[in-house]
């Protein structure tokens, strides 16, 4: 029988940015250890463009055919959620386990600076991906 994965929904206020990008590279680098989501408190009508041609770039995704914004309400049942850093409180969310990432927004910054925030999501996700593997959370 195989054992059902735990669920990781990523959140952040537009889900848009940040949060797709956190979706779309948790997809390429733990889909093996845990299922990956995302969502907003507000959504924008498509994901930020520059995060969409960066992931492109980098790891040959295409957000806006993979992904979409979605609300909160979306959600399936998670069991993981991780806040992007919003700077504002972020609403309840049923899980069994919480962080924050403290990631700034690069919207409407150069790409350098989303090219950072990318290195810092995978940076996360892979340390995530080991806590769950190891039980650790």
């Amino acid at each position: 029988m195989n054992k059902k994965l735990p669920v990781v929904a990523f959140v952040c206020v537009h889900n848009s940015c940040r949060s797709q990008m956190a979706e779309a590279i948790a997809k390429i680098f733990a889909a093996n250890v845990f299922e990956t989501c995302s969502a907003g408190t507000e959504i924008k009508e498509a994901i930020n463009q520059d995060a969409v041609s960066l992931i492109k770039e980098l790891y040959g995704v295409d957000m806006n055919e993979t992904q979409k914004p979605k609300l909160l309400a979306e959600l399936p049942k998670i069991d993981i959620l991780v806040t992007m850093g919003c700077q504002v409180a972020c609403p309840f969310v049923p899980c069994r386990y919480r962080e924050d990432w403290g990631l700034e927004d690069p919207t409407g910054k150069e790409r350098k600076a989303f090219l950072q925030t990318a290195d810092i999501i995978k940076q996360k996700v892979l340390d995530l991906k080991k806590r769950i593997e190891n039980q650790s959370l």
